[in-house]
């Protein structure tokens, strides 16, 4: 392959809660769609989004598209955890795309193990760049909240997903909110040693001495929180990172999100 140059942000954007009050989405959306506009990346991966919440981030960014579903089985009502693109740029593959379910059974709809509160999935595609016919795969999740089992067993599970896809030379991308900080299992599982395929955190390797690094804020812009958000990729991969950032964005003291953006930038070359 060529260069691939790209850029990606991960949100957890809290799903709409009208118990939020004034951070509820009808007061927050157009702060949450301002940030992912000024950013303008390839790739956004969402976290908690219902679907009414995707569809106003698809209507408001001008040509980007999105792609995913309910984490319950047959219903499209529940959290998404899905994949927005710049469609001007990008090819969803429409043969190499799909969600499953972080669970012993992945492939059936609705389904949870390992002691999780709630059904959780990862969201993924390949995407190809329409100018070069380059290609990258992206893979999107939300792990468990509550299970710590749960959390582990979805890195093994993730690890195995990625490690199977069909284009092996070509590169990937993984983003989400792992609810797991820097140092537990499932981060040191993905970063280790017990498998093929070590994943760096792109913000750790910007930023390796960073003290305040949490991308939970729960509204109030605090930087001390947990750091549970990641943007991921292959250590072995021929990477450049340009940049790696949280975003601490706010508007008349109203934060995005109760979880900060993070951004990557980064060039892919074969």
């Amino acid at each position: 392959m060529g260069s691939l140059h790209v850029k990606v942000m991960s949100l957890n954007i809290r799903y709409d809660n009208p118990h939020d009050g004034s951070n509820s989405w009808p007061h927050r959306k157009t702060l949450v769609c301002d940030v992912l506009r000024e950013n303008a990346p390839d790739f956004i991966g969402l976290q908690e989004a219902l679907k009414h919440q995707l569809e106003d981030i698809i209507h408001a960014l001008e040509g980007y598209d999105g792609y995913g579903r309910s984490r319950r089985a047959y219903t499209e009502d529940d959290e998404w955890s899905p994949l927005c693109y710049d469609s001007k740029r990008w090819w969803l593959d429409q043969r190499q795309r799909g969600t499953f379910w972080l669970s012993d059974t992945p492939d059936h709809e609705g389904s949870q193990s390992w002691g999780s509160s709630l059904p959780r999935i990862v969201t993924w595609a390949r995407f190809i760049e329409k100018q070069t016919n380059e290609g990258i795969y992206v893979y999107n999740t939300h792990f468990d909240h509550r299970s710590s089992e749960a959390r582990l067993q979805s890195a093994k599970l993730l690890i195995q997903r990625i490690q199977s896809r069909e284009c092996q030379h070509e590169p990937f991308l993984l983003m989400g909110d792992l609810n797991a900080g820097e140092n537990t299992p499932p981060l040191r599982y993905l970063k280790g040693n017990e498998h093929t395929m070590p994943l760096v955190d792109t913000f750790r390797e910007k930023h390796p001495d960073e003290r305040k690094a949490g991308t939970f804020g729960g509204w109030s812009g605090s930087k001390s929180g947990p750091k549970i958000d990641y943007i991921l990729i292959d250590a072995h991969a021929q990477t450049t990172l340009h940049d790696a950032q949280i975003i601490y964005t706010s508007k008349d003291g109203r934060y995005p999100s109760d979880h900060f953006p993070i951004t990557a930038e980064l060039t892919f070359s074969g």
